[in-house]
């Protein structure tokens, strides 16, 4: 009996796939990439057609050679690494090391290629291999040639120009061009007052709100009524009328139909919108249900592979969705064909599917006892979302009433559900909160006259663009070609990692050193950072894939003019990028002043330095800061530094009001302006000091030694002094979460007793 060797990227995808290999293959795991650039200058020689230096994953040394070692042994070795650019690298370096380094050009390694980890699909890969596809592989090097030169040519520009530890990216750029563009926008957002009018009435039990559309013959723009003496004027004529008349009645009937199934991008979206999950997590999480989870019956393939743009469902895929549809939720939910979506990404591989169950009988009832909390919550949204899209469309009733009131028209519209078709199933999530026209009516006629109850006016004004979210974020780099939807994870959290950007109430908003990065690439690499320049060279990369280019033509015209403006840009001087001029003087000495750039991000400063050291920080203004020094420089009455006997007084910082000695820098107490709540409870490493409440940074409470910074022993939930029972630890702490309730817990990690004190609320 001949042995086969089969390799794939995951060891929990080795499993799964043993399984229904049988005791003929083994398989192994590469764990990732075996081979990467060596990462120093020159591993892309520019002047040797863009040669690259590989150099072994030095992690994965061990399983190369358990990899080595098999492939010996075996008759032919099957490269089943992903199905994309990334996996076909893989496999191609495979080949490479193999052939190459271990002596084994003989043996045959065909290329096994399978989008979802069923016996069916794996089975019919291995009896179908082709050759390793060196279009994807080029394509692959390609990109990643173009982001080791642009990294490595661009980063220490910005190391020795601005300050070290910076980076810049050929998708990330662009990517924080956005975010800093769109905060530009709502600084420089003037809001705009105006006025909407409004009518109360009823009939029957029923509310009616309808909004002024017309007056005195004229159709009203949404400027028409700009401050509240117009809206007086118009409300007061309006006022003195007791019915308003029905004076048309348009009814029509409106169907909407359900969204494409996932594709990488959209699953990203939707999951940050309806569970919460960042793009980061999304991506994991989906690989944990492609790769595979024992569902009782043994490891099984739960959806499809979660890296693609294709919106295509296959032929079997959808007939056992119909089935599932027609039986399980009823056959006036089935439309009389399947539906077909059309791929927006022009450049999406139609070979691949989008993202769905491997079976749709499976429902993420069955499998919910298997499955982690964000497993059974992204496969429920895949599954809900798979099984709509084959739904017939909802259907409504839509009405519009036209109300008279004196010289005024108002109308209200509301629609009635009547068949909930695909919407019983899934609805997609927005980004924003948008006015739905669905209120129920009561029935009307034209000519009947309704109660005029009240008319009154709304003040408004006009919203500055929303900072992105993150599905948005995903959504704009969609849009614009900006890197593809595999890569948009690792673009959001080099963003964050790198701190050019923080999150507040899940929107994205630059620092300091973020907007003074982006300030520089988009003023002297503009070329570089814009996206009509990006989604062209990700589009050149997808015809290198299709073999319609080469690589190196496509390296030495990027190459070209990059390398050039690089050195172009070597002489700027960091104050013209670090500094701005502002039209203020300084309170002090009567110089101008400057925005500059320190390691703590922007602050203002006096140009008459060293002589006048005058700064202030870039979020206050003059008066602001001024108050703030005066605040600063109040003495804390009947008290004394405890380190020097100096005067203690009030002082501003970062993170709020706190106690200073006045002697600073000579000498550095301080001490918060309350002192911490006592918890009473010793601290259990140093016997000496009691445990105080405390408030990080962050605003998140926590609880320290009293003899800080002498004893440094802090936990994050309430001490309570007793022992734990199972390691002897001098205290437990109390612990509170919606799924387990209120628990009594030991703080040492390792030892893991908790009881439970109350049980959780059910809702």
């Amino acid at each position: 009996m001949s042995k086969n060797l089969l390799i794939v990227e995951s060891p929990s995808k080795a499993k799964t796939l043993k399984k229904y290999l049988g005791s003929d293959f083994e398989v192994l795991a590469s764990y990732g990439h075996i081979r990467n650039l060596v990462r120093k200058d020159g591993s892309v020689d520019t002047d040797n057609d863009f040669a690259m230096k590989f150099e072994e994953t030095p992690r994965n040394k061990k399983y190369v050679e358990a990899i080595v070692k098999a492939a010996k042994e075996a008759d032919t070795i099957y490269l089943a690494t992903d199905p994309d650019r990334e996996g076909e690298a893989i496999s191609w370096h495979l080949q490479e090391i193999l052939r190459t380094k271990r002596g084994l050009a003989k043996k045959p390694m065909p290329r096994v290629e399978f989008h979802e980890i069923t016996q069916k699909a794996v089975l019919d890969a291995v009896a179908h291999p082709r050759e390793v596809s060196l279009p994807l592989v080029e394509a692959q090097q390609a990109r990643s040639a173009l982001d080791y030169l642009v990294g490595f040519n661009l980063s220490p520009l910005l190391w020795r120009k601005i300050r070290t530890g910076l980076s810049a990216g050929r998708v990330q750029s662009p990517a924080l061009r956005l975010i800093c563009e769109r905060e530009n926008e709502i600084k420089a957002f003037v809001a705009q007052e105006y006025w909407t009018i409004h009518l109360d009435s009823h009939k029957n039990k029923s509310k009616i709100n309808a909004k002024l559309t017309h007056f005195d013959g004229k159709k009203l723009e949404q400027f028409d009524i700009p401050d509240e003496k117009t809206q007086e004027k118009i409300s007061g004529s309006l006022k003195g009328f007791d019915t308003a008349t029905v004076e048309n009645i348009d009814k029509k009937k409106k169907s909407r139909n359900p969204a494409a199934p996932f594709t990488t991008s959209t699953m990203q979206q939707e999951a940050v919108r309806k569970l919460s999950m960042t793009t980061d997590r999304t991506m994991k999480t989906a690989q944990q249900l492609y790769e595979g989870i024992d569902v009782g019956s043994g490891t099984t393939g739960l959806i499809t592979y979660m890296r693609t743009d294709s919106v295509n469902l296959a032929a079997d895929a959808v007939a056992e969705i119909r089935q599932y549809i027609a039986e399980k939720i009823g056959e006036e939910y089935l439309p009389k064909s399947a539906n077909l979506y059309k791929t927006k990404s022009k450049n999406a591989q139609e070979a691949h599917e989008a993202i769905r169950p491997t079976s749709v009988f499976r429902t993420p009832e069955m499998v919910k006892p298997y499955l982690s909390a964000e497993q059974f919550k992204l496969y429920r949204m895949i599954w809900q979302r798979t099984v709509a899209c084959q739904m017939a469309a909802a259907k409504f009733d839509a009405t519009t009433v036209d109300l008279s009131l004196g010289k005024g028209m108002f109308r209200v519209s509301g629609q009635v559900q009547t068949f909930a078709g695909f919407l019983s199933v899934y609805e997609e999530g927005r980004d924003d909160t948008e006015d739905d026209e669905n209120a129920r009516l009561p029935e009307m006629k034209v000519g009947e006259t309704l109660p005029a109850d009240k008319v009154y006016g709304e003040q408004h004004f006009t919203q500055a663009p929303p900072r992105y979210s993150e599905a948005s974020l995903v959504k704009a780099l969609e849009e614009f070609g900006i890197g593809r939807p595999s890569t948009y994870a690792g673009i959001i959290s080099t963003l964050k990692d790198r701190e050019y950007v923080v999150i507040d109430q899940k929107r994205f908003i630059p620092t300091d050193t973020g907007d003074i990065v982006n300030k520089f690439l988009t003023e002297h690499f503009t070329q570089y950072v814009d996206y009509d320049f990006t989604a062209k060279m990700e589009n050149q990369l997808d015809e290198i894939a299709q073999g319609k280019k080469q690589r190196i033509p496509v390296m030495r015209a990027f190459w070209k003019n990059f390398s050039q403006q690089v050195k172009e840009k070597a002489g700027i001087e960091r104050a013209k990028i670090t500094t701005e001029d502002l039209e203020e003087n300084c309170p002090e000495c009567g110089k101008k002043l400057q925005m500059k750039f320190g390691r703590r991000g922007r602050f203002v400063a006096c140009t008459g330095y060293p002589e006048c050291n005058y700064t202030r920080s870039a979020k206050l203004t003059a008066e602001e800061a001024a108050q703030a020094a005066q605040a600063e420089a109040e003495a804390v009455e009947g008290r004394e530094c405890p380190k020097c006997g100096g005067k203690l007084v009030y002082k501003q910082g970062k993170y709020g009001k706190f106690i200073g000695c006045a002697a600073y820098p000579k000498c550095k107490h301080i001490e918060p302006l309350e002192k911490p709540k006592d918890t009473g409870v010793t601290c259990p490493e140093c016997n000496k000091g009691t445990l105080a409440e405390k408030k990080s940074r962050y605003g998140k409470i926590f609880y320290s030694c009293s003899t800080y910074p002498t004893c440094t022993y802090a936990v994050w939930n309430p001490p309570v002094a007793e022992p734990c029972p199972k390691c002897g630890s001098k205290i437990l702490t109390i612990k509170t979460t919606k799924r387990r309730g209120t628990e009594k817990v030991c703080p040492v990690k390792e030892c893991g007793y908790s009881v439970t004190i109350e049980p959780p609320v059910k809702a």
